[in-house]
């Protein structure tokens, strides 16, 4: 075979694998978007998998290629938060410091994701039994890939704990914070309830700090 032939070949099958990654990912979304839909209008548990399948035009088989369970449809969706946060941690200056970063990063994102059907898909998550016993594990998957966006750009042990305790931190107010929102009917914008947030996470540290400082 020519070196020509070779590299033709190769260019084959690479735009092959790039189609079908493409059309696997049309799918993807495609079921999501119906689920979704299907989830917001009738409920979590009175929309079945044959639902779903039936308005995304795909099997039942189909969907449970990319989905083990109903479940994991909204939690695939939430994943996206995380996978958004690790990308605007990334995208912050290399000389920021950890804390500015993630307050930066954190509520950058919180904006871009504080749409009305995503008020509405949380709202569902709360009210969803089902999809409440498992929201914890969102939070702890969160964490994790915050801790790693912000140790990626540490050096050193010592660095590299102090990013995953300010993950840990910063995941934990999110859910509290979170509760919080829905808890009261808030005037605030998303961004501006954010940053009241971290004013309230710097100033209760700085003074943890002061007090074990002066015992």
């Amino acid at each position: 075979m020519s070196k020509s032939n070779a590299r033709s070949e190769r260019s084959e099958s690479a735009t092959d694998e790039g189609r079908r990654a493409r059309k696997r990912r049309e799918t993807r979304d495609r079921i999501t978007d119906a689920a979704m839909a299907l989830f917001l209008a009738r409920g979590f548990d009175a929309a079945t998998v044959d639902d779903i399948a039936a308005a995304a035009d795909v099997s039942k088989r189909s969907f449970f290629d990319y989905f083990p369970t109903k479940e994991d449809v909204i939690f695939a969706w939430q994943d996206e938060f995380g996978d958004a946060l690790a990308a605007a941690v990334a995208a912050r200056p290399a000389d920021e410091p950890l804390t500015k970063v993630v307050e930066e990063a954190l509520t950058s994102v919180i904006v871009a994701a504080a749409d009305p059907r995503a008020l509405a898909i949380g709202k569902l998550v709360r009210d969803t039994p089902a999809l409440r016993a498992r929201d914890h594990l969102k939070y702890a998957k969160l964490e994790q890939q915050l801790g790693d966006a912000l140790s990626a750009r540490t050096k050193g042990d010592a660095d590299t704990l102090r990013a995953r305790l300010i993950a840990m931190i910063t995941v934990g107010a999110m859910r509290v914070a979170g509760e919080a929102w829905h808890a009261k009917r808030r005037t605030e914008t998303p961004a501006a309830f954010a940053k009241k947030v971290f004013r309230t996470i710097w100033a209760e540290l700085r003074a943890l700090g002061q007090t074990a400082g002066g015992e």
